[in-house]
């Protein structure tokens, strides 16, 4: 299943790379019931992605450096 799961991390982390997203508007979209299929848990827990108050008080979702770094393992 990692194998599956690998490529949506990086989707996700690419999302919120360029322009932290909304806390809210990415758990929307990548939140999932099912229990083989945990794109943003797996994301969280691996440091690929973090969450960060903006200026406003806002929570935003942001890549870390080691979400970066997946991307550019991708792009190798």
């Amino acid at each position: 299943m990692q194998d599956v799961i690998t490529p949506l991390i990086r989707d996700l982390v690419a999302s919120v790379a360029t322009t932290p997203r909304p806390y809210r508007e990415v758990l929307e979209a990548w939140r999932t019931s099912c229990p083989r299929l945990t794109v943003w848990e797996d994301a969280v827990d691996g440091g690929f992605v973090a969450l960060e108050r903006s200026g406003t008080g806002e929570v935003q979702v942001v890549a870390t450096a080691r979400g970066r770094e997946l991307l550019d393992c991708k792009a190798e």
